[in-house]
């Protein structure tokens, strides 16, 4: 069965489903278990065939972790990333036919202090190395804050890639504007040239926009889009994400800025989306998961994010595009809980 990651300086932590939750809201019961240490701030996990996975380090290195626990040395090739602020090695994910073309996908802060933006780069992954690295989408204009960079990646099943970018922190009104990259949803063919059917023919690559800082995306088996995004005081949000949809922010949001003043006084506004859900006071959310598996069938389709803020994982559930139910998991272990890496448990 598949494992619960979390995010810590130093160490990798999976949990091994017991008997998690045999009834919706029944008390977990399960064992954890270290798989693996010495890691510096893992961000992300990916799956391979046959069981490995690959784990990215903030700091830039990309690991190999075995279906049996040995922890490789970073692999070579990676693209040199902008460790900075929040900037860093993000994403990870295979291609839908990595077994015939071993092709993966990184996302990552590139750039200098005043010229850096979300990248996403290809390459061949061969024994111990990249191979071929081609950088094929890099978010416009550049920005100099370390800030706000999204960076989360997800395949839609027509086999066009997602990434998210956020608004760069001190550019929020870019996200209003579609000629801007920042506070949005890119759509991109898996070679990085624009979709002719994406939904604005003067920005080619938008597929939404009006978003803040987006951590957390997750495609479900049925096409559906969910993304999660960190607003400022308050204002997490969970949204559906449609084509050509604009999701509002910072013209309409439920969050307070940090020095205690209105970002927006509108927390709706005609033309644009209401969330799914929102948080206020923030939970800081990470990572998202549709669950998919067929162990907990009373979970399927159920969102799943980690709380940065309450050291915790939230199972969602959704009636009618809106969550109804939220319950905390997990809070027990004390770690800034990143997301289950898929739906499998």
């Amino acid at each position: 069965m598949k494992a619960l990651s979390f995010q810590a300086r130093a160490l990798l932590i999976l949990s091994l489903a017991g008997a998690i939750g045999m009834s919706a809201n029944a008390k977990a019961d399960y064992n954890t278990e270290i798989i693996a240490e010495g890691l510096d701030y893992p961000w992300s996990i990916a799956f391979l065939p046959g069981g490995d996975r690959l784990v990215t380090e903030l700091g830039g290195n990309l690991r190999r972790l075995s279906a049996t626990g040995e922890l490789s040395d970073p692999i070579t090739g990676v693209p040199a990333v902008y460790r900075a602020g929040q900037g860093g090695l993000f994403d990870v994910l295979p291609h839908p036919d990595f077994e015939q073309n071993g092709l993966i996908y990184l996302s990552f802060a590139a750039g200098e202090p005043d010229s850096n933006g979300t990248t996403v780069v290809r390459a061949t992954l061969t024994d111990g190395a990249l191979q071929n690295v081609q950088s094929i989408f890099s978010v416009a204009p550049k920005k100099y804050a370390p800030l706000h960079y999204g960076g989360r990646i997800a395949w839609l099943p027509d086999g066009t890639l997602l990434l998210t970018t956020g608004d760069g922190f001190d550019f929020r009104e870019e996200a209003q504007n579609p000629q801007n990259q920042m506070g949005k949803t890119i759509r991109m063919n898996d070679d990085g040239t624009p979709p002719a059917d994406n939904p604005l023919p003067n920005a080619p690559y938008v597929w939404s926009y009006g978003h803040r800082n987006p951590q957390g995306l997750a495609v479900g088996a049925d096409g559906t889009v969910y993304q999660h995004e960190h607003g400022p005081q308050g204002g997490d949000e969970v949204n559906i994400i449609e084509s050509g949809v604009n999701y509002g922010w910072p013209a309409i949001t439920y969050g307070m800025d940090y020095n205690g003043a209105y970002v927006s006084p509108f927390t709706e506004y005609p033309g644009m989306a209401q969330p799914a859900h929102q948080w206020t006071p923030s939970i800081a959310p990470s990572g998202l998961m549709v669950y998919q598996g067929d162990m907990f069938p009373q979970w399927q389709g159920q969102l799943f994010a980690g709380a940065l803020v309450d050291k915790e994982v939230r199972r969602l559930e959704l009636t009618d595009d809106k969550v109804t139910n939220e319950q905390p998991l997990f809070g027990e272990l004390g770690e800034r809980g990143v997301h289950p890496p898929d739906g499998s448990l």
